[in-house]
């Protein structure tokens, strides 16, 4: 199984509704390695690592969100290999 690894930004009502809680949730669930946080201008940002299968599923998830989010966009972009992928899934702080 081959591993991928992304960067997300995602828009709309994503602030202030448990988005990142239920991000790492299901990050978890999944088995990947990376994190997530707010950022200040309203977007939520995740950097993601695991298999090819269980990262398309947490992307998919991301246009979605939690009940009370309300997405309008998810930027997917392939992340660096270098970049630091911490396990288990963390949340950081709003940059």
């Amino acid at each position: 199984m081959t591993d991928k690894a992304v960067r997300l930004i995602i828009h709309g009502r994503v602030q202030g509704v448990g988005f990142r809680w239920y991000l790492s949730r299901e990050a978890d669930v999944l088995g990947l390695c990376g994190w997530v946080r707010n950022r200040r201008e309203g977007t939520v940002e995740a950097l993601l690592r695991g298999p090819t299968e269980a990262v398309d599923c947490l992307v998919g998830w991301a246009h979605k969100g939690p009940p009370s989010a309300r997405v309008s966009l998810v930027e997917v972009h392939l992340a660096e290999e270098e970049s630091p992928f911490p396990c288990p899934f963390e949340q950081y702080p709003t940059l």
